[in-house]
């Protein structure tokens, strides 16, 4: 699987902080055996934000896409609005179980406004800003990544018994 991370950050846009969450990613899904085809850090700027997820998803770059920070409350938190620009179908389970797992830890994860959708084959998930918590929603919802992307791509195996307990 090819996977691509965004880290939406104005102070590490700027050099001014070093992003610890995308390679906090990069690590976990390289003990995966995930190919990590790329990683960026942008600013919280939704035209950009727009500009960046559209070119990976319409070139094909990636499988997945992954985004961390700009998911909270604070007024400069647009990661989810200009992910929702960009995608034709939305994933709203994805979101609900980050948010469902990680109210285990945190009451804090009630603010979370991350989502996930489709745009033509790529699929493209929000993550927090922290790397503890990129990490943790990354694993929460990593079981169905993986069917997610095949079916995306036009894979026809079934759902139905795939994961019977």
């Amino acid at each position: 699987m090819r996977t691509a991370i965004l880290t939406l950050s104005d102070k590490g846009s700027r050099g001014e902080r070093v992003d610890e969450s995308g390679p906090a990613l990069v690590v976990w899904l390289t003990e995966r055996g995930v190919q990590v085809v790329q990683t960026r850090v942008i600013a919280d700027e939704f035209e950009q934000i727009v500009a960046v997820l559209t070119e990976w998803a319409d070139a094909d770059a990636a499988d997945l896409v992954l985004t961390t920070g700009g998911t909270g409350v604070s007024p400069r938190d647009i990661t989810p609005e200009a992910t929702l620009q960009v995608v034709e179908r939305s994933i709203p389970g994805l979101g609900e179980l980050m948010r469902l797992k990680s109210l285990e830890k945190t009451p804090m994860a009630s603010l979370s406004r991350a989502v996930a959708g489709i745009r033509h084959q790529t699929l493209i998930i929000n993550l927090p800003g922290s790397p503890k918590g990129a990490v943790e929603n990354l694993e929460a919802v990593w079981p169905a990544i993986g069917h997610a992307v095949e079916k995306i791509r036009g894979g026809q195996v079934d759902c139905g018994g795939r994961f019977s307990k």
